[in-house]
């Protein structure tokens, strides 16, 4: 025998198959030697004392549920003949399954079995078909006799005349039986296993019979059910026929399988178990290593088969995909062959370039192994006490052979996708970013619905839609790796950028890892985009606008945006990627679509999120003058007084301080000198700073002195100081005067904090003409902070001192004081 995998096909089917748990394996447990030989001894009791009782049906089963270790040798199979063929012996029905198993084990582990016994096992099996048993409606006796035969068939040295019986046995049983598997999928194994050693045979007859049966049975009222697993199973099964009959040189048996199956239509012939055959077949040729007449065959054999599978493709691609580009795949025969297509491929290596494959595998993804959509779309058509039952079927999904190899399929239809004709590249890319947008917007209303009612759902759908995101990924960067190049015109480049953009922003709630496919797609885009200008405001047009941000997608519930997690991190993607071009974006597109969402998720409680929107100020105020259009400077300045007073609201609550700090050193370095945004922006810190302190100072004048986190009112405070270095001569002045009236309201032990963080910044500092302005007025400031500690806290503002801090603010008299440190 050429390329046996497995002693018994059935067992090696079923180890093929994902959905093991389904099929009953026979060989559940394995008896002691002591049972076996009892076993033996007791039924050789059985045929001398010509008596049979329910033991000894026990022992029978104890040899069958034995059968890895179990060995049958030439004299059990005497024993074992001698009893079925006994007329004194009166054997219970149930027994004629479990005699088909044991004589099965004989005839497959037995290197050379004695044709004159097989002869009489052919013989006894013709009449028990034929005259004394007729196998009603027992699926058992059904399968292992379909086995039996066909493995007997399969032996080299038995007679051709015992051959044609035992196949013209199995064609009549599966013509007039099959619809016994229709309850009891799990003999489906043994069943092809059967077909596959009498396809095998040395024996052409009934091969055709045979053939239909195999291609006919899943169609056929009453018959079994077409599904993934039987679908592999058929895969394997035609690998192993057809490299047995290349092995064994049948040519003419090649011929007619590859005519009958490939060759021809035939109508009953159900699409999945044809297309499944052919890539099994296919598989096996790939192989072969054969030469002169035989390759010749071969090839045409392969030739023939791979048509049969491009036309079974391109006719389901016609029945699900319309021409708008919608996809249609409620027929569950459909999607079968849909599924099938996909497993089918991730097994056979020899496709390089066939453009119906190539779109299938797009289609299996969007429908099959990613049904993303149509699962929120029943999800959202059910109520919520459904939700249960949804459930198992999303994790039935996930145990799912079909999602278990998402990644296989992802490889092989990423790699076509570079050899398809640009036409299918087209067709292909439009389904997959249409598919991000419907992702995204089935994900969020689910998970507005369902969160914290059904949490144990959305995390299964999560889990198919973390996988569904890495394929939307690779595929990406096969994109941008196959068209961002010069071979491609600038808009076609652009228009790809863009709509990977779009796409990302869709699937970034699900980018839950740094993945560098990710951030080296996102670079090859943004590079591709950011040089111009419409592509800039094309990007930013895609961005939900404030009303729909804040209404949500259902104006029938309460809705809260800042909640809207799937939400925030397409905006949150926004906001990453727009200060990259912002320089491109003209004012208006900057003020009426980008400032109102960026000043909204200012206010976002979660810290990264606000952040983001900080920076996204911040790339904005840098702008030099000569980029800016459309009057930019003076939206700059419009954008700061609305910017600082949004900041201080939420400052400490909901702004970052590190987000606002960023902000305020924008501000002050990238607007014009003496502008009133600068005079409002540090009034406004001022204000902020002496309010917080005076709260903190109220509850615990020793405050600042504690370890840990500084205060609120401390990190304004910090900010203040450093923005002495950062602000122009002209508003310089005006600073330190607030700074002064600030300082000097605060406890002792602050005052000297805060003076000695002065003293050291202004030591440290470089500035050969701020310096002597600071100096001058630190050593004013130190002066009326010690004077005031020496009198009594409540009478601080004396007409001295006021004139004295009026004296070291004023630039008049800073030619008076003489500063040293």
């Amino acid at each position: 025998m050429s390329r046996q995998p497995n002693i018994f096909l059935e067992e090696w089917l079923r180890g093929k198959c994902s959905d093991t748990g389904k099929f009953n394996h026979r060989n559940s447990y394995s008896s002691s030697a002591r049972a076996i030989i009892q076993a033996w001894a007791e039924l050789r009791d059985s045929l001398q004392y010509q008596s049979f009782t329910p033991h000894h049906l026990q022992y029978l089963k104890t040899l069958v549920n034995s059968q890895t270790s179990l060995h049958v040798a030439e004299p059990q199979a005497k024993l074992l003949l001698a009893i079925l063929s006994s007329p004194n012996l009166s054997l219970p029905y149930e027994s004629y399954p479990l005699f088909f198993r044991l004589f099965y084990i004989w005839v497959r582990k037995t290197l050379k079995p004695t044709s004159v016994i097989i002869d009489s096992v052919v013989e006894v099996l013709s009449n028990l078909f034929s005259v004394q048993i007729k196998s009603g409606n027992d699926p058992f006796f059904f399968s292992e006799g379909v086995v039996l035969l066909g493995a007997i068939s399969f032996v080299p040295s038995l007679s051709e005349r015992s051959k044609t019986i035992c196949l013209n046995l199995q064609s009549r049983l599966l013509i007039k039986e099959y619809q016994l598997l229709g309850s009891f999928t799990e003999l489906v194994p043994n069943v092809l296993a059967g077909i596959g050693y009498a396809l095998s045979s040395s024996v052409a007859v009934h091969n055709i019979t045979i053939l239909d049966s195999l291609f006919e049975i899943w169609g056929k009222e009453n018959g079994p059910e077409g599904s993934i697993s039987n679908g592999l199973m058929i895969l394997y099964l035609m690998d192993w026929v057809m490299s047995n009959l290349i092995s064994f040189q049948f040519l003419d048996k090649i011929s007619v399988l590859s005519q009958e199956t490939f060759g021809k239509f035939k109508v009953n012939y159900v699409p999945f178990s044809v297309f499944m055959a052919a890539a099994g077949v296919v598989r096996a040729v790939s192989r072969s290593t054969s030469s002169g007449m035989k390759l010749d065959i071969i090839s045409r054999v392969k030739i023939s088969a791979v048509i049969r599978m491009e036309a079974l493709a391109s006719n389901l691609i016609s029945r699900i995909l319309k021409p708008n580009m919608s996809i249609s795949s409620n027929d569950l025969r459909d999607r079968l062959l849909l599924q099938c297509i996909s497993l089918a491929l991730t097994r056979t290596s020899s496709f390089s370039s066939h453009p119906s494959f190539f779109v299938c595998l797009a289609l299996a993804l969007l429908t099959e192994i990613f049904p993303l959509p149509r699962i929120y779309k029943s999800l959202l058509e059910l109520s919520s006490s459904s939700g249960g039952l949804k459930l198992t079927e999303v994790k039935e999904h996930l145990d799912n052979i079909l999602f278990k190899e998402s990644g296989a399929v992802t490889g092989i239809f990423c790699y076509q996708y570079v050899s398809a004709v640009e036409e299918n590249k087209d067709v292909v890319e439009n389904l997959i970013w249409k598919f991000c947008e419907d992702f995204y917007y089935g994900h969020r209303q689910v998970s507005l619905l369902f969160k914290g009612r059904e949490d144990e759902l959305l995390e299964a759908l999560e889990k198919i839609a973390e996988s569904t995101f890495l394929m939307i990924v690779v595929f990406a960067l096969a994109v941008t790796k196959y068209k961002l190049n010069s071979k491609f015109t600038q808009e076609m480049q652009m228009n790809v950028s863009l709509n990977i953009l779009v796409s990302f922003s869709c699937v970034e709630y699900f980018r839950h890892v740094r993945l560098p496919e990710y951030i080296e797609t996102i670079r090859k885009v943004v590079a591709s985009v950011k040089e111009n200008e419409h592509a800039c405001t094309s990007f930013v047009k895609s961005m939900p606008s404030y009303v729909e941000l804040t209404n949500g997608p259902d104006y029938k519930t309460k809705y809260t945006w800042s909640k809207d997690e799937v939400q925030t991190a397409r905006v949150l993607f926004y906001l990453r990627v727009i200060p990259t071009f912002v320089e491109h974006l003209p004012g208006h597109v900057f003020r009426n679509m980008v400032a109102p969402t960026m000043f909204l998720y200012m206010e976002h409680p979660n810290g990264k999120v606000a952040r983001a929107s900080h920076s996204l100020f911040v790339a904005f105020i840098s702008l030099a003058e000569e980029s800016e259009v459309n009057g930019g400077v003076s939206l700059k300045e419009q954008l700061v007084f609305y910017y600082v007073l949004r900041s201080l609201q939420g400052y400490p609550g909901i702004t970052p301080f590190e987000g606002m700090a960023s902000g305020v050193v924008g501000i002050l370095r990238h607007l014009p000198a003496g502008s009133p945004s600068i005079f409002y922006c540090i009034h406004s810190l001022v204000e902020k700073a002496e309010k917080l302190c005076a709260e903190v100072f109220a509850k615990d004048v020793d405050a600042w002195k504690k370890q840990g986190e500084p205060e609120p009112c401390k990190k304004l405070l910090d900010l203040l100081l450093h923005t002495v270095f950062l602000v122009d001569i002209q508003v310089l002045t005006d600073l330190m005067k607030l700074l002064a009236q600030l300082i000097t309201k605060l406890p002792q032990d602050a005052q000297n904090m805060v003076l000695n963080e002065l003293y050291s910044q202004v030591a440290e500092s470089d500035d050969v003409i701020r310096k002597p302005i600071l100096v001058s007025w630190l050593r004013s400031l130190s002066y009326v902070c010690t004077k005031a500690s020496q009198q009594n806290v409540g009478s601080k503002k004396i007409s001295e001192d006021n004139l004295t801090l009026a004296c070291a603010a004023e630039p008049l008299n800073w030619v008076r004081l003489t500063p040293q440190l």
